[in-house]
Parts: C-alpha cells; sequence; structure tokens
C-alpha cells in the first residue's frame, strides 16, 4: 500500500543558541517552544493551553507591547498590526492548542514566553503572506518580545490570568452561598439544638445555621477580590531585571496604558521596577485568600456530614441527597460523598498555598525563578474551588431535606434547653435542674414542672421557639 499522505510528518527546520531542530511543519510554535515540550515533558500533565485565560492574558501582554513599540515608531506598521490580529485570534479562542509546555517549568518562565513569541510571530507570518518559520519578515524575539523579557511579560500576564479566573470563581461562589441562603429560608421555622464542641447547647433553627453558612462564605467574595486587585500592580518595562534595559523611556506608559484598553483593567506600573520584578507578594495574599474560603467550605462540609449522619444512630438532622451505594460490603449504607469530595479538594488548596508560600520565599536577588510552581499551584486552586464549590451546589445543597420531628425531639430531650430558664430560675437552680435531669434521665421540662419552679404556662412561654433562637425580654417569676 502506498503511504499515507500525512502532513503531521512534514518538518521545518528551525535554530536557536544551541543549534538546529526539526518542528511540525503545521505547528504555529518554534524551536523555543519544542525543547520546553521535551525538557518538561508531563511534570504535571498540566498545559498553559488547558488554561485558556492564561493564553488570553499571554496574547493581551504581546499585543500591548507591539502596540507601545508601533507608536514609538520602532516596530513597523505593518508587522504591529499582523501581531495585532494574531493577537485578537489567540484571545478569541484560535490556536489554544499550540500552547502545549507544561506549566511548571524551570527557566522562569522563559519556555512559556517563548511558546506565545512563536505562535503569534507564526501566525503574523500567515498574515503577512508569508510561510510559518520565515522569522526575517516577523521575529518572535526580535518583533513579538520587542523592549519585553520573560521577567516582566511573564508575570503580567499570569497576573491577567488571575483577575479573569476570579472573577470566575467569585461568580459560582456566589452562586453557592445564594444555595444555602435559600435552604436558609426554607428551614427557618424547624428549631433544633445548636451545638458547641458537640456538646447540647441551645436552641436555635435550623434555616440560621445555612444562614450563617451563607454569610460565612459572603465574607470571602470581598477578600478574593481585595486580593486580586494587587495583581494590577505589574511590572512592564521592567525587561530583564527592573532597570528597563533594551526599552525605550517612554514604553512603560503606554505599554500600560495599551493593556488597560485591551484588557478593561485599571492596571498600574510599580513605582520601583527593581523591587517588583523578583516580587511575589500579591501572589502570597491571593493564595493565601484562596487557603481561607478553603478552611471555611471544610469547615461547613465537616458540618453537613454531622448533621446528616446516621441515619437511626446519629444526628439525622437532614438528609443529603443519595449519590451512591456507600459500602461494597455493607448493604444499605449511604455516605455524604459529595462533602467528602469537597474537604480533600481543600485540603489540595491548603497545601497549594504552602507551595507558593514556599515559592515566594526562593526568590533570590533580582529574579524569582520559582514563579511556574506558583502559577501551577493558583491556577490549580481556583479550577479545584470552582468544580467542588459546583458539585456542592448542584449535587448537595439543592437537593438537602430537613428532619423536623428529629431536630424538635432533641431539643425537648436536651439538658441545653436549661439555659433559656436561667434568666428565670437563677444559675443555681438551674444547674440543680440540669444535673438531676442527667442523672435521673429526665426531662428539664418535667423536672421544673415536679418542682413546682414554674407553672406550665409561664414554663410554656419560656421554651417557645421565637423567645429561645433570639434575644428577648427577661421574664422574672414574682
Amino acid at each position: 500500500m502506498p503511504p499515507k499522505n500525512d502532513n503531521s510528518m512534514k518538518t521545518r527546520i528551525e535554530h536557536d543558541l544551541l543549534g538546529e531542530k526539526e518542528v511540525p511543519a503545521e505547528a504555529y510554535y518554534g524551536i523555543q517552544t519544542l525543547r520546553g515540550i521535551e525538557n518538561f515533558r508531563n511534570i504535571s500533565g498540566i498545559t498553559i493551553g488547558d488554561y485558556p485565560n492564561y493564553v488570553k492574558g499571554l496574547a493581551m501582554v504581546k499585543w500591548a507591547a507591539a502596540k507601545a513599540n508601533q507608536e514609538l515608531g520602532i516596530l513597523p506598521d505593518e508587522i504591529a498590526n499582523a501581531i495585532t490580529r494574531a493577537c485578537e485570534e489567540i484571545i478569541d479562542g484560535k490556536l489554544h492548542d499550540q500552547f502545549p509546555v507544561d506549566l511548571i517549568q524551570g527557566g522562569a518562565g522563559t519556555s512559556t514566553n517563548m511558546n506565545i513569541n512563536e505562535v503569534v510571530a507564526n501566525r503574523a507570518l500567515e498574515l503577512m503572506g508569508h510561510k510559518k518559520g520565515e522569522y526575517e519578515y516577523c521575529h518572535p524575539n526580535n518583533h513579538v518580545n520587542m523592549s519585553q523579557s520573560t521577567n516582566d511579560a511573564y508575570p503580567t500576564a499570569f497576573k491577567l490570568a488571575f483577575i479573569f479566573m476570579n472573577e470566575e470563581l467569585v461568580a459560582d461562589l456566589r452562586l453557592l452561598i445564594q444555595s444555602f441562603r435559600t435552604k436558609g429560608e426554607e428551614f427557618k421555622e424547624i428549631i433544633k439544638m445548636g451545638r458547641t464542641q458537640l456538646q447540647d447547647a441551645v436552641p436555635m433553627t435550623l434555616g440560621q445555621e445555612f444562614e450563617a453558612f451563607a454569610a460565612n462564605l459572603e465574607e470571602e467574595v470581598d477578600r478574593l477580590n481585595q486580593n486580586a486587585k494587587l495583581f494590577l500592580e505589574v511590572n512592564m518595562g521592567a525587561t530583564a531585571i527592573g532597570t528597563g534595559i533594551n526599552s525605550e523611556p517612554e514604553y512603560s506608559s503606554k505599554c500600560i496604558k495599551n493593556l488597560r484598553i485591551i484588557s478593561g483593567e485599571e492596571f498600574v506600573l510599580a513605582s520601583n521596577l527593581i523591587e517588583a520584578t523578583p516580587d511575589a507578594g500579591s501572589s502570597v495574599m491571593y493564595s493565601s485568600a484562596l487557603k481561607r474560603l478553603a478552611v471555611k467550605l471544610s469547615k461547613i462540609c465537616n458540618d453537613l456530614r454531622l448533621l446528616s449522619s446516621g441515619p437511626r444512630c446519629g444526628l439525622n438532622e437532614i438528609n443529603l441527597p443519595p449519590m451512591q451505594p456507600g459500602s461494597s460490603i455493607m448493604p444499605g449504607k449511604v455516605n455524604p460523598v459529595i462533602p467528602e469530595v469537597v474537604n480533600q479538594i481543600c485540603y489540595r488548596i491548603i497545601g497549594n498555598d504552602l507551595t507558593v508560600t514556599f515559592a515566594a520565599e526562593a526568590g533570590q536577588l533580582q529574579l524569582n525563578v520559582m514563579e511556574p510552581v506558583m502559577v501551577h499551584a493558583i491556577f490549580s486552586s481556583i479550577k479545584m474551588m470552582q468544580k467542588g464549590m459546583d458539585r456542592l451546589r448542584v449535587l448537595c445543597v439543592e437537593g438537602i431535606t430537613a428532619n423536623p420531628d428529629r431536630c424538635r425531639e432533641m431539643v425537648l430531650n436536651s439538658i441545653g434547653i436549661v439555659t433559656a430558664l436561667n434568666p428565670t430560675l437563677g444559675y443555681e437552680n438551674s444547674s440543680r435542674i440540669a444535673k438531676r435531669a442527667l442523672k435521673e434521665n429526665r426531662s428539664v421540662y418535667d423536672l421544673v414542672l415536679e418542682e413546682g419552679l414554674l407553672s406550665q404556662g409561664e414554663l410554656d412561654e419560656l421554651l417557645k421557639p421565637e423567645n429561645m433562637i433570639k434575644p428577648h425580654k427577661f421574664y422574672k417569676k414574682k
């Protein structure tokens, strides 16, 4: 049989500092990207192209830089316009499969920067009527990377990506908050016991408990947005170490102006570019905000698991939607698998924050070469948090039902309701009644009546749900 005409087997020869290599003929990336693929293949298994917002951020940076250089008269209009068109296509979602380099890489992000440089250059070449690899007409370094270094373009791009991804994360968080709030309204009349240290405390409503979940998470919207704003300070024009070598005096201001227009974000130039270039403080702060959200969400999942424990021998105050058989050996067992998986997601995010902390501390002199692992950790945390919150909302929270009879039964049988009688009976009487109830396995209600401390009417008034779940005027026995 004749050989198949397989274009994927065709190659073009490209060269760099280290020599020549065969690059797939149809690839928009070039030799330096190819070296990145070979050197860091499957380090994490996650590539640049797996995060569309990242690719979008890289293209915006290259577009802003090209426009600045065009305005300065150092980049010819034909090349600048072709670069712009190529970047616009990438921002629109094209060519994202041309970013195959692993997120975790040596070289402080150089492979990532050259990946976008080469893809933009080769697409610009096509737009100008040339072939891929004819870099004399549009060069990845000389033209696409003009006035830049990996050390300013790379962090600016991932900061853009963080901002875009934070917007999506906050939107998902708001949906989860609303889901808890809806349940809070649905359960607002269901009286139950509150607990401290896993011991009976005082009554509350199930609605109050779920509204508290919503309020607890709502605080994190501002925290995430506040910390995401730190990414608006960038070092474009710093070039290698912050001195601005190989850039013109007005380049930084023009580049920032164009980046603001292109992205719609209020970027500002760092006041000290030498300080800003190795600094990873914004990543540390944002990662910490993600960790804070993870800690809170994991605690809520713990509570959902406890409240649904049973069904016969646990709290059994709520029912989680049954998602799968819970045991290979115990028939009838159904486990809280969705809260469990979200717990595990939160543990990973907490661990990722430690990675970011160590990587940020590892900066040396004028550059932090550990930025790639910070990028990977934060991207991973955001993505996992989004998926976890979505699963929790759709497969768990929205389907939760209450067991109101069980909730009320535990309130009436609880020693904790004696606290509601404390302002009327006094601490000594209340303490004695509680001790006797425990010793004799009797109800507080019956013992108060038996000792004649209150009439049934007085007792029923004090133990009304509305009087036990919020401040009210003290009733003093005359």
